[in-house]
C-alpha cells in the first residue's frame, strides 16, 4: 500500500499538482491564551507601575479574551516580584511590570538571586515620565532656591521619602542634593503610597516622585509642587518649571517601565504580546493618558528593549559608583 501511495504522489507530482499541504497538514500550535495571565506588580498598590499597569491590564484582557489579573508581590524595594517571575514557567502565563530601579539600578546596589538580562524575555518598553519635587504645606519652601536656602539652613534636617532604596525617587533626590551641594536625609518606604501618607501627614518634609500619584494630592492643595524632574514642562502642570529652569541648570530625572516574562517564553508568545501591547501604547486612549502624566510612550521589539536596558545599566552603574550611593542590605 505504501508503494502504491509514493508511486501516486509521483505520479501527480509529475502533473504539476501539489499534494503536501493536503496529504499531511502541520499540526497547529496551542491557541494563546487560554486561561488568565498572571501580571505581577513588584510593588503595593497606589504607586505609578500598578495604576500603569492595571491599565494596560485591561485593555490586554479586551484584545486576547482571557483574564490579565495582576498579582502585587512587593517588599525588598521590587526584588521580590521580579525573583517570582525571574523563576516562573515560561509559558507565556506570568509577565512583570517593573520600573528602571528594578531593571537598571538594583544590579548595582543588592545581591540579587536573578540577572535582569539574562532571566527575563523583553517583552516591550513601555514608557518614560518624569516626576515632581514636592513638599508638605507647612515647609518653609515656595520655590527650588527657597528649598536649596533651607536644606543649607538646616543640613540633613530636611528628610525625603522614596518608594524605596535604589529607585528613580531616591536616585533623583540624590542627584539633586549633589548637584545643589545640600545634605538631605533619604527615608525609604516600601512604595508610592506610604510615602504619599506620611508626606501629607507631616512626618517626611518632601520627596521626588513620580507625577501619577502626586498630582491629586497637588491639585488639591496637600502638597506643594515645586518643580518638574524632567527635561520638559508636564502639560497638567505648564506654569511650573522644571528644576533645570529653576536654578539647577543640567538637572533631570525620569523614571521609565518596561514588561518582560521569564528567559525561555516561547518566541511565538513573546511576539504575540509584543504586537497586542504595541497597539495598547499607541491607541487614543493611552496616548492621551500619556500626555496627561508628561510622559512619552516607547514601545519598540523586545530586542529594542534589550538593547536599551544593557545601555541603561552601563550609565547607572557609572552614576552609582561616581555618587557613592550605598544602601542597607534589603533596602
Amino acid at each position: 500500500m505504501e508503494t502504491s501511495f509514493r508511486h501516486a504522489l509521483t505520479v501527480l507530482a509529475a502533473a504539476g499538482i501539489s499534494v503536501t499541504a493536503h496529504a499531511q497538514p502541520a499540526p497547529a500550535g496551542p491557541a494563546y491564551p487560554t486561561k488568565p495571565i498572571r501580571f505581577v506588580v513588584p510593588f503595593p498598590p497606589g504607586g505609578t507601575t500598578e495604576i500603569q499597569a492595571r491599565k494596560l491590564a485591561e485593555m490586554l484582557r479586551q484584545r486576547v479574551g482571557q483574564p490579565v489579573i495582576i498579582d502585587n508581590r512587593s517588599g525588598a524595594n521590587g526584588s521580590i516580584g521580579m525573583a517570582i517571575v525571574s523563576k516562573a514557567p515560561a509559558d507565556g502565563y506570568t509577565i512583570i511590570l517593573a520600573n528602571v530601579g528594578n531593571w537598571a539600578v538594583h544590579p548595582h546596589l543588592y545581591k540579587l538571586d536573578y540577572d535582569v538580562v539574562k532571566d527575563f524575555a523583553p517583552i516591550i518598553h513601555v514608557a518614560t515620565s518624569p516626576g515632581l519635587v514636592v513638599v508638605h504645606p507647612g515647609v518653609a519652601a515656595k520655590s527650588v532656591q527657597d528649598l536649596v536656602a533651607l536644606a543649607r539652613q538646616k543640613p540633613g534636617q530636611l528628610n525625603y521619602g522614596s518608594n524605596g532604596a535604589g529607585g528613580f525617587s531616591h536616585l533623583a533626590g540624590e542627584l539633586f542634593a549633589a548637584m545643589t551641594k545640600v545634605k538631605l536625609t533619604h527615608v525609604p518606604y516600601k512604595g508610592a503610597a506610604p510615602v504619599l501618607t506620611d508626606l501629607m501627614g507631616g512626618h517626611i518634609q518632601l520627596s521626588f516622585n513620580s507625577v501619577v500619584p502626586l498630582l491629586p494630592h497637588v491639585k488639591s492643595g496637600k502638597l506643594r509642587a515645586l518643580a518638574a524632574t524632567g527635561a520638559t514642562r508636564i502639560s497638567l502642570l505648564p506654569d511650573l518649571p522644571t528644576v533645570a529652569e529653576a536654578g539647577v541648570p543640567g538637572y533631570e530625572a525620569a523614571t521609565w517601565s518596561a514588561i518582560a516574562a521569564p528567559a525561555g517564553t516561547p518566541r511565538g508568545i513573546v511576539q504575540r504580546l509584543n504586537k497586542e501591547l504595541a497597539a495598547i501604547l499607541q491607541s487614543p486612549e493611552m496616548v492621551e493618558s500619556a500626555r496627561a502624566e508628561g510622559s512619552v510612550i516607547n514601545g519598540g521589539t523586545p530586542e529594542q528593549f534589550r538593547d536599551f536596558l544593557k545601555a541603561e545599566l552601563t550609565k547607572y552603574g557609572r552614576l552609582v559608583k561616581e555618587a557613592g550611593i550605598r544602601v542597607e542590605a534589603g533596602g
